[in-house]
């Protein structure tokens, strides 16, 4: 049923889809890239790696960042006005290990109570402790102390809860190609992070379900990896790549066994690890940005997204020709989301839980950001093709509220729904801001209100 028109990049109108009652709608931010306060908490390795000259591109760091700790009842007022049921938060293992650090998530846990947005916090983006270290398994048992401590002070009041985000990309980019902190380059050597991070995870949740929580998932990154050619090296390289980005970490979470081949790479006894892993979700955290096209490898190294492909990789990565870009060089393909979900269901069947997209969003310059409100106008429109097609959907978050410190790249790329002025901290909701708020009021006149 179609129940308003939405205005797309070149001021056109088409109609907007209606989502099911119950749908949840959300934006997402984490606690490195927003929040400050630097002083207040302990050192994370994202600290010790931009304190290197040369790890960020503007040699920018998080120490203020968007100041959210001294101003976070201005962004709830910016959650409550925007009209989002959830905001997905991330909390500071630094920060919970330093004296009050976990006051301040209590009082930003009742800030949002009050403005009846519901608190979704996830527990583990990135900021590790600096004195830690995923590649010993002992991080994962005292990551599920830390969530237990978490869990004993908010879980009053947290329904819903996230382990960790992206450890992929933490894995890739922080370990195996040294462009995230803690800025190793490990390559394939990297894989016991992998594992001892999917271990912490599985610890999480046993640690949250004794807290009584009944609402637990995990926000992974996924995207359709797409063959250069229909040539054999080719798709073996596709193949190879899909294993490292999509099932290395959901086949071990999904079906509690690691790819083929896979399993003998890992450290200590994988198959005890794996029963631990694989604790039962609640739902399945999806963050999808665009495909990847992938081919044999090259002999060159490659920039992607980013990052510094090695040369010796078994595959490269290739251009998408033929679509937009963002801001960041991103290609913009909003069916990839609906061929990445109807493709999990296909292969994991009754396994995989009810989906939510917590994360979805584009790095654009600008105030008047009509590009942004037609890349989220076009992902919202693929998500509900996924429902249409069969696949249990429950929500969807925006990447981000508020631009923020994007990791290496600095305070060069702005993904935020508010722009923020770095050097004042002045927050003003740009046009995309209005048009997200203005589909959720849509949406409530159609019965999708969440309590």
């Amino acid at each position: 049923m179609i129940r308003r028109m939405a205005i797309d990049e070149r001021g056109a109108t088409r109609p907007t889809p209606r989502f099911p009652a119950g749908f949840l709608w959300g934006v997402s931010t984490s606690a490195h890239q927003i929040e400050g306060a630097a002083d207040l908490r302990g050192r994370s390795v994202w600290d010790a790696f931009t304190a290197e000259p040369g790890r960020v591109k503007d040699s920018s760091t998080a120490d203020v960042a968007c100041d959210h700790y001294h101003r976070y009842r201005e962004d709830v007022a910016l959650l409550a006005g925007l009209g989002v049921d959830a905001y997905r938060f991330s909390i500071s293992w630094p920060r919970v290990d330093s004296p009050g650090g976990l006051d301040f998530y209590d009082r930003l846990v009742d800030e949002l109570c009050a403005a009846g947005v519901r608190p979704v916090p996830t527990l583990f983006h990135w900021d590790l402790p600096v004195a830690l270290d995923w590649l010993e398994r002992d991080t994962a048992a005292r990551f599920a102390a830390y969530v237990s401590r978490v869990a004993e002070r908010l879980g009053d009041r947290v329904g819903t809860w996230i382990t960790l985000n992206e450890p992929a990309e933490h894995t890739l980019l922080g370990h195996a190609l040294g462009t995230h902190a803690p800025g190793r380059r490990l390559l394939f050597d990297a894989l016991p992070v992998a594992h001892h991070q999917l271990l912490a995870h599985g610890l999480a949740v046993q640690a949250l379900r004794a807290a009584g929580a009944a609402d637990v998932g995990i926000a992974n990154s996924h995207g359709p990896t797409w063959p250069a050619s229909r040539e054999q090296a080719d798709l073996e390289a596709a193949d190879f790549y899909d294993l490292l980005l999509n099932r290395l970490f959901a086949d071990p979470l999904l079906l509690g066994r690691y790819p083929e081949g896979v399993e003998a790479l890992m450290p200590g006894d994988v198959e005890a690890d794996l029963r631990v892993v694989a604790e039962p979700l609640d739902f399945y955290g999806v963050n999808y940005y665009a495909p990847t096209r992938v081919g044999a490898p090259q002999g060159t190294e490659i920039e992607f997204g980013g990052a510094s492909m090695p040369a010796e990789l078994p595959f490269s990565v290739r251009d998408i020709e033929g679509v937009p870009r963002t801001d960041f060089g991103w290609p913009v393909v909003p069916e990839g989301l609906t061929e990445l979900l109807t493709g999990f269901r296909d292969r994991y069947g009754d396994r995989l839980p009810p989906v939510v997209i917590t994360e979805n969003g584009c790095s654009y310059e600008g105030v008047d950001d009509h590009a942004r409100i037609a890349y989220l106008d076009g992902h919202v429109r693929a998500l509900h093709r996924a429902l249409e097609a069969g696949v249990d959907v429950r929500g969807y978050f925006v990447w981000s509220l508020l631009d923020n410190f994007e990791w290496a790249e600095g305070y060069a790329r702005r993904f935020g729904l508010v722009h923020v002025d770095f050097a004042t901290g002045r927050r003003t909701p740009k046009a995309s801001y209005r048009w997200f708020r203005d589909l959720l009021r849509a949406q409530r006149r159609t019965g999708t209100r969440t309590a």
